[in-house]
């Protein structure tokens, strides 16, 4: 693997901004993580076929982040290259009944772009951070609701193989995740939502913003659910009967408004994180039997959470 060798290709092949040594605590939503030793931004598809063809080419590993909003980076950061879809993966139009949008598209200005319009079926969004493409490789939702839904279909970029569209029935859809990330690099999607009374869809959208406000540590800096919820249960529950709503670590606490959030009360390092989510599975487990699975994508050098 040459990282130095990569770098100066990429200098050479990619319009987008490239950035060595990124802190990538300035690019999640939890402001915790370690520098990535190649932080690149690729404003076409021009630029992330070059930019994926030169990181296999190198045997340098990379990943593509949204705005970083499931995500625990390493205090000694990712080894490999970041990259984030730039200019030309963040617009969107409306075509009747249906919203075009790349996958660096920001959610929350698609929920906005729809009441606009007078369209529904976004509004359980509201609220939500992160890209349109990350939404759709954890289908992103509500409680009842959920982005599989209204997916007309998703194309994806695959490094070597080019584009390829898939309808949303061809997708494996699951509870806060989806196969697209095996499947590709996410670049865009056609998003079926229906006529819809603007009124009611303020109605709806402000409901749902109201929920979050209640149930979720909005003020502080986190990376959402930490624990993917047990079938038939609650990670927050579970983490709440063993006493650990409100337990700290160093800058990292179980959140006092929703157990299964830790968030950063300043400083907090990606150890305090892990540490606490073991100290999570190993109580649940011990009292519940049960196994908490991490919600959160871990970047960089872990041991076991």
């Amino acid at each position: 693997m040459s990282v130095a060798i990569a770098y100066k290709q990429l200098q050479a092949e990619v319009e987008g901004h490239l950035k060595r040594d990124e802190s990538m605590g300035r690019h999640t939503t939890f402001r915790i993580g370690g520098p990535a030793a190649i932080f690149a931004e690729c404003d076409t598809l021009s630029d992330l076929h070059a930019a994926t063809d030169i990181l296999e080419e190198q045997q340098v590993a990379w990943t593509v982040l949204g705005k970083g909003s499931n995500v625990l980076v390493s205090d000694d950061g990712y080894a490999g290259a970041i990259l984030v879809l730039g200019r030309a993966f963040r617009s969107h139009t409306v075509d009747e009944n249906r919203l075009h949008a790349g996958a660096g598209a920001l959610l929350g200005r698609l929920v906005h772009a729809a009441f606009a319009t007078g369209l529904s079926g976004l509004e359980f969004a509201v609220g939500i951070p992160g890209t349109v493409g990350g939404a759709l490789g954890m289908n992103a939702g509500s409680r009842d609701v959920w982005i599989d839904g209204i997916a007309e279909s998703v194309t994806v970029f695959r490094p070597g193989g080019g584009l390829q569209r898939l309808r949303g029935s061809d997708i494996v859809w699951g509870y806060r995740k989806s196969d697209l990330p095996a499947r590709g690099v996410i670049v865009e999607t056609t998003l079926r939502l229906s006529e819809g009374d603007r009124d009611r869809i303020r109605l709806a959208m402000e409901a749902s913003l109201a929920r979050r406000k209640r149930s979720q540590p909005l003020s502080l800096p986190s990376a959402g659910s930490v624990f993917v919820n047990p079938a038939n249960d609650s990670a927050g529950r579970l983490i709440e009967s063993v006493s650990l709503k409100g337990e700290r670590i160093g800058g990292a606490a179980f959140s006092d408004v929703h157990a299964n959030f830790i968030v950063n009360l300043g400083g907090a390092t990606a150890s305090d994180v892990v540490a606490l989510m073991a100290m999570a599975q190993e109580r649940v487990r011990d009292a519940h039997g049960v196994e908490l699975t991490p919600e959160i994508r871990f970047l960089g050098s872990f041991g076991e959470a």
